[in-house]
């Protein structure tokens, strides 16, 4: 400092101005003037400042939904009342506190019994002990009906039961375990037990009555098989040549014997004949196998008949040996034989051209549809589809069954014999179609969809490729037998009204055609390519249950129906 003080400069002038400039630099190293200091006016203390308890808020904030508390909180902690704004919308009551929708419920220690004592007391009596009051004091409080409660001395129901005679039974006893033959141990007999109680004399009467009853609906009477008949219309059964009637015509213009089917086919436009006789309905038709020239029918009136399609177009042999309606037949490959299944429960098998009834068979349930396998290595085999969901298969030659097809859910409505018939096709009232594997009892493939309907009428066509099926919601559906049995979506024929029978459709030889019945009567003819209706016209008066395309004719058509008549187009 003292350096600085003594560098100065030369010139004299600025002597002056650098001895205040001096000053002002070194003013804060020069001693306070004890005048002017502020410790003069200002004491200081060292001491910290201490609050009291009164002036600090020490109380720790529970959050009220808090379930477990860790410490032990204090009074003034637990009843603080809550942080943060009060809802000014809500009632008194609303902010009072509540574990339940009426209020806050406190636990009360009372016995399950003494509760449900004291509830049914008052639902029977109107009348209960005060659960509000704490009941220590000698005369409980009553709550309710008081002249109820005066009464009955103010008793529950508990104490008010009357105690009955067999409530406390004696038992037999013996608890000796040693005794082999008389231990009894907890189960021992009452005393007064009895064991065997008889009827008194108008107990007897009826129950002996309602007895009778049950033997008489209950019981399955063994059915007696009705006797089977035969009567031969025509008056020779041969011709002069020895031929019987299952021989075809050869002079009818047509080759009946021919493999091939006719080139082209026409729609059938007018009635060409009319056959009757039978005295009911006619639930369906087949025509005889390869030639066409007879057709079977079978009638509701439990009758079999055979019918000549050229010439003179007679009743040729009825068969008559079902008790109840026949519902469908089915010819051998030769037509020498043919099965029928009928609502009286048994399938026959009858000879064609003598009328014998060869066999019967009975699963005590219902056939429905009746099929002969037609590999000729397999003739003696038959199946048919029942009523309790199974498809059965006999073997003729034994009149034993040799197995069972039980999968359907529902009872199997219709079979057909596909893929060269290594298979065949069932449809349920299940709403679904399986394909079985001959002799292999489970399905290798099931055909369901929520979509569908039942399909209780199908037939294969004539190239043996499609599978046309009759459902219930009015429709025609057709299935690629060759192809996985695709469904063919667009290939759907309607316009026709079937729901709740089973109309039997078919295809025209040539596979131009799709035809079938339907409930009015009307029989429909569809184009197979477009699925276009072509015709309709009015074939019966009744359902119209079958349709069958002949096939070497290019335009004959025979229907059936339910007025009894089977009616031939042309």
């Amino acid at each position: 400092m003292l350096a600085l003080q003594q560098y100065s400069s030369d010139e004299d002038n600025s002597d002056h101005e650098n001895k205040d400039h001096l000053e002002d630099l070194t003013a804060h190293l020069r001693p306070i003037n004890q005048q002017n200091a502020i410790s003069s006016t200002i004491q200081l203390k060292a001491a910290p400042e201490i609050f009291t308890k009164d002036d600090i808020q020490v109380n720790r904030h529970l959050d009220s939904t808090t379930k477990e508390v860790k410490y032990n909180p204090k009074y003034e902690e637990l009843f603080a009342p809550e942080i943060g704004p009060g809802n000014p919308f809500k009632t008194q009551q609303m902010l009072a506190p509540r574990n339940m929708m009426s209020g806050f419920a406190e636990p009360a220690h009372i016995s399950d019994f003494q509760f449900d004592n004291q509830r049914k007391t008052f639902t029977s009596y109107g009348y209960a002990i005060d659960p509000s009051v704490d009941n220590v004091v000698a005369e409980a409080k009553l709550v309710g009906d008081s002249s109820k409660s005066d009464d009955n001395k103010g008793k529950t129901v508990f104490e008010l039961t009357q105690k009955r005679p067999e409530d406390k039974r004696k038992r037999q006893r013996n608890d000796d375990s040693s005794d082999i033959e008389g231990y009894l141990g907890p189960w021992g007999k009452f005393v007064d037990e009895k064991t065997i109680m008889k009827p008194n004399e108008e107990e007897k009467k009826e129950l002996d009555e309602i007895l009778a009853k049950r033997s008489k609906t209950g019981k399955q009477t063994e059915e007696k098989v009705s006797e089977e008949k035969t009567t031969l219309h025509v008056k020779d059964a041969y011709d002069y040549q020895g031929r019987s009637f299952l021989c075809p015509p050869q002079d009818v213009g047509i080759n009946l014997k021919s493999d091939e089917p006719p080139e082209k086919c026409f729609l059938p436009k007018k009635l060409i004949h009319t056959w009757t006789g039978h005295t009911k309905g006619v639930a369906t038709i087949k025509w005889f196998p390869k030639s066409g020239h007879l057709i079977l029918s079978c009638g509701m009136d439990s009758k079999l008949k055979i019918w000549e399609v050229y010439n003179d177009r007679r009743l040729v042999r009825t068969y008559s040996g079902h008790k109840q309606a026949v519902r469908d037949a089915c010819f051998n490959n030769s037509g020498t034989e043919f099965l029928s299944c009928a609502y009286d429960r048994f399938c026959k098998l009858w000879d064609t051209e003598t009328g014998e009834c060869k066999a019967r068979f009975t699963s005590k349930k219902v056939p429905y549809c009746i099929r002969f396998n037609p590999d000729e290595d397999k003739q003696h085999l038959f199946v048919a589809g029942t009523s309790d969901k199974k498809i059965i298969c006999w073997d003729i030659r034994s009149g034993e069954i040799v197995q069972e097809y039980d999968r359907h859910l529902g009872a199997v409505n219709a079979l057909e014999f596909v893929d060269q018939n290594r298979r065949f096709v069932s449809t349920s009232d299940d709403k679904s179609m399986r394909i079985w594997e001959w002799g292999i009892p489970v399905d290798f493939k099931y055909i369901a969809d929520p979509s569908m309907h039942s399909m209780p009428a199908i037939k294969l066509s004539p190239n043996g490729k499609w599978l046309a099926c009759q459902s219930m919601d009015n429709k025609i559906c057709i299935f690629n037998v060759l192809n996985r049995f695709k469904y063919m979506r667009k290939k759907l024929f309607t316009g026709h009204m079937v729901a709740g029978y089973a109309c039997q459709p078919d295809f025209s030889p040539d596979m131009s055609y799709v035809i079938s019945g339907d409930a009015d009567g009307k029989l429909y003819v569809w184009d197979w390519k477009t699925t276009k209706l072509y015709t309709k016209f009015k074939a019966h008066d009744d359902v119209c249950s079958t349709v069958l395309w002949h096939p070497h004719e290019t335009s004959k058509v025979a229907s059936c129906g339910w007025d009894g008549v089977i009616k031939y187009w042309d």
